[in-house]
């Protein structure tokens, strides 16, 4: 018997591990050294900070909306419900077509970075490496096709893998005793001027690339037991964890590798644990980060096969969307589309075009407009409407606005212009939709 609603089975436990796989995915790893590069300083540890920072801010604003609409599809139905029933349903359904492209480019950029540090281990050609990324797609999808009760224990098991990688490269820094040095050093030569502040936001338009996923539990919480308490909880559990990892990554790194081998590398932390501990330990090391990016494209795949679900479901998509998989009740149309796309992607893109291109895509509408969606929805509610409340409000909303408006302009003229021009085709398609009475329901 099929189900028509989807089930309250993962646990605080694991909606954390769902985040924070999905956050730690190839990213820390390759853009480290693009981090270092732009920065070209010791001071290259304030991108990651100022990543922290933003997202520990942002998660103020996803906590509210997502304990007060604790549904699948997050976004999609935050914008819908701050917004009003008129502008709700423009904002939603800009959101849900964004995600047709961004989710699938963030899939594809972490299938991307798989094959890239595949290449190791054993030199790949350009459809070798094109072949990689591809089977990584795939191999989520069927790894995704089946019930959220598993697919919450796998997300655990991916995890451990995680820590357990985090852990030895931090290990490896530290014990060699000079873990500190890059800390002790941090501003040597730093003169903060409007050099270093269009550096630091270059810089922090990849370090945030690298935090990004906190959030995911959002989009699963139509699933998620007690959401009121867990969804918050992971998210700042998540991002507290992460950023002590990253920080504590680059400050190992740093103290064993000159900065100039750090801002070249391509597979800065094989090369890392190689001088520490040889070979054979560098080749364990890039098995584990594979491993890492893996966990990062399951995890992404999972939360955002949610969304077109979740609209669908709303009538305000393609209703074939909203159909559930009749046995093992997950969004299996969704899955599928946002799967085959990424996997195109994968066959077409480089990472760093990615990379910059997922932020302007989703900037404007995902975090900009909800930020702006909640003081309309508390104005229009009233505070007392939240499940949740963020200390010092409106200052953490207002500061959030402000920082994504600073990223999106650091993605530089092209990608700016890319993402306000999917934003456009997106408003084109909605009102023609509505004027020829399109049937997508």
């Amino acid at each position: 018997m099929s189900q028509s609603q989807l089930s309250r089975h993962l646990t605080l436990l694991q909606a954390t591990a769902i985040n924070m796989t999905d956050m730690v995915g190839i990213g820390p790893f390759v853009v480290l050294s693009v981090v270092a590069e732009i920065m070209h300083g010791p001071w290259f540890l304030y991108a990651w900070i100022a990543g922290a920072i933003l997202s520990f801010i942002d998660a103020m604003v996803w906590s509210e909306l997502g304990t007060t609409f604790p549904a699948a599809g997050g976004s999609y139905n935050f914008l819908k419900e701050s917004f009003g029933p008129r502008t709700g349903k423009l904002m939603s359904f800009l959101f849900v077509w964004q995600t047709m492209i961004q989710a699938p480019l963030v899939i594809a950029s972490a299938a991307i970075g798989f094959a890239q540090y595949t290449s190791y281990l054993h030199p790949l050609g350009f459809w070798e490496t094109k072949a990689v990324s591809g089977s990584v797609i795939i191999l989520i999808v069927f790894m995704l096709y089946r019930n959220i009760e598993t697919i919450g224990k796998i997300s655990v098991t991916l995890w451990i893998g995680v820590l357990v990688t985090m852990i030895w490269i931090i290990g490896g820094g530290m014990t060699q005793g000079h873990f500190l040095e890059p800390v002790k050093h941090i501003n040597d030569g730093l003169e903060f001027n409007m050099v270093f502040g269009s550096a630091l936001g270059a810089a922090s338009v990849k370090s945030v690339y690298s935090y990004l996923g906190y959030y995911n539990v959002c989009h699963l919480g139509g699933e998620i037991i007690a959401p009121q308490k867990n969804i918050p909880r992971s998210m700042f559990i998540s991002i507290a964890g992460i950023a002590v990892l990253y920080l504590c990554m680059n400050i190992s790194v740093a103290s064993v590798l000159p900065l100039a081998q750090i801002e070249q590398s391509k597979f800065v932390i094989s090369e890392f644990i190689q001088q520490l501990a040889g070979p054979t330990a560098a080749m364990i090391a890039t098995v584990l980060i594979l491993w890492i990016a893996f966990a990062s494209v399951f995890s992404a795949t999972l939360g955002y096969s949610r969304i077109p679900y979740a609209a669908a479901k709303d009538g305000a998509f393609f209703k074939v969307f909203a159909k559930l998989h009749p046995t093992k009740n997950f969004p299996y149309i969704s899955l599928l589309v946002l799967g085959g796309v990424a996997f195109v992607f994968s066959m077409f893109f480089k990472l760093k075009e990615v990379i910059s291109a997922i932020l302007a895509m989703r900037i404007l509408i995902q975090f900009i407009g909800q930020a702006i969606g909640l003081l309309v929805l508390s104005k229009r509610k009233g505070r007392n409407f939240m499940q949740w409340k963020m200390p010092l409000y409106p200052l953490p909303v207002i500061l959030a606005i402000l920082i994504w408006i600073g990223i999106f302009r650091s993605t530089g003229g092209i990608m700016m212009l890319a993402g306000m021009g999917v934003t456009l085709l997106g408003i084109l398609i909605y009102y023609l939709k509505n004027q020829l009475k399109l049937p997508i329901s």
